[in-house]
């Protein structure tokens, strides 16, 4: 197994809601993770065309300090949540996860790369 993909919600938290409605909802996020096609990189997909490739080394950080590499930014939000924000030429994309979803896929990706020896 070396594909990992793994769904949870996410709150928007930033003004570019397409609604009042929309701001703080939960919306589906997906992350994805192939360890044979770059072992060093996530893919993360909000709602609509929005997808986000960068290393996964941010993610493990993002999870204890603020960390950013272009256009994304990660940083822990208390104990139990992450903020991840993605900068485009249109806006700015802030989104809220538990880290506990987090930290599930990162533990799912380690395994996915650590070839299996019998």
């Amino acid at each position: 197994m070396s594909a990992v993909e793994q769904y949870a919600r996410a709150h928007i938290v930033t003004d570019t809601a397409d609604s009042p409605e929309d701001e703080g909802r939960a919306v589906p996020v997906a992350f994805h993770y192939d360890a044979e096609a770059d072992s060093r990189q996530v893919r993360i997909t909000l709602p609509g065309p929005h997808e986000w490739v960068f290393p996964r080394e941010l993610l493990e950080q993002g999870l204890r300090v603020p960390v950013s590499n272009g256009d994304v930014r990660v940083w822990p939000c208390g104990r139990v949540q992450a903020v991840m924000e993605f900068h485009s030429a249109k806006g700015v994309a802030v989104v809220q996860v538990d880290s506990k979803a987090l930290t599930r896929f990162l533990r799912r990706t380690y395994m996915a790369a650590t070839p299996v020896t019998h």
